[in-house]
């Protein structure tokens, strides 16, 4: 078995609840129109369902795990409008064939529960909405329905703020705003979240925005950071050999997933010198952090 657990794949029903919306988040075409006066021009491809199993095919993925992506900031719209994007999102994502299996998008707790029974794996949340002053009292309603029915919470760069938009790069938002978002969560996370949620599995995307690396800095401003949390879990996403082993000599290899973000990333295997960690990370990590996913995970 070799699980990516993260990729963004849109299914037609999501696709058509975008491009029926004359406000951001929106699709105009194939031209994504995001909050903050970003605009990126979506490749139909990227989300041609048949091309993209052929590709997992070709990957050797067994199980992969899609999400709308928490950047378009669908749960900060009117209750309405999310319900009714969440809705479409998981007509489609639970319709698409194997080997992909979906994160369901913040709505409320009941449909959390009815959207996990439906086949949903788990849940996609914003890392500025874990990082807020106060954002993991708002989640627990969430969360605790995640704990309850032991499934993963999966943690995604929110939106990018309007200083991230227009006259910066095309990479600036994924370099700087996404990736500071995630370190603040991973330190909101290590701070308050597994003693309100001791039993709840948690995926870091990107490495968490590398955060575990500021684990001495943190002791030396009064932090006890030191161990290892064997439920929160970081996914790779478009990170190489320098960053993963970085990150696995602070947390070691258990933590770490296979995390490819396609079609926005392409994962390339670190050179970690063992193929006992690659296998960890395909396979191993993957499988404990979805071990009560309906089917049971087997490595």
């Amino acid at each position: 078995m070799q699980v990516d657990v993260h990729q963004h794949l849109w299914p037609a029903p999501f696709l058509a609840a975008l491009r029926a919306r004359r406000t951001p988040p929106r699709l105009d075409g194939w031209v994504l129109h995001l909050l903050g006066g970003r605009k990126y021009l979506v490749d139909p491809a990227h989300h041609d369902v048949e091309a993209r199993a052929d590709q997992a095919v070709a990957d050797g993925d067994t199980l992969v795990c899609v999400a709308p992506s928490a950047a378009l900031g669908l749960d900060r719209l009117p209750r309405a409008e999310a319900e009714d994007l969440a809705a479409a999102w998981l007509e489609g994502a639970l319709a698409l064939p194997p080997p992909f299996r979906a994160y369901a998008m913040p709505t409320t707790p009941s449909a959390l529960g009815e959207a996990l029974t439906s086949g949903a794996i788990g849940l996609e949340v914003g890392a500025d909405l874990i990082a807020a002053a106060g954002g993991l009292g708002r989640l627990a309603p969430l969360l605790g329905v995640l704990e309850s029915a032991e499934r993963p919470l999966f943690v995604h760069p929110g939106p990018a703020g309007a200083e991230d938009g227009p006259g910066r790069p095309e990479w600036w938002a994924p370099v700087v705003s996404y990736v500071a978002q995630l370190n603040a969560a991973w330190w909101a996370w290590t701070d308050d979240g597994r003693e309100r949620f001791p039993r709840l599995r948690v995926c870091f995307a990107a490495l968490a925005g590398l955060g575990p690396l500021h684990g001495e800095r943190q002791r030396s401003r009064g932090g006890t950071a030191g161990t290892v949390d064997q439920l929160a879990f970081l996914e790779t996403s478009t990170y190489g050999t320098q960053a993963v082993d970085a990150v696995v000599r602070v947390l070691g290899i258990d933590v770490i997933c296979r995390g490819s973000d396609r079609p926005y990333g392409i994962h390339v295997p670190p050179a970690l010198g063992s193929d006992a960690a690659l296998h960890a990370m395909r396979s191993l990590n993957p499988g404990r952090l979805l071990a009560h996913v309906p089917h049971e995970m087997s490595a």
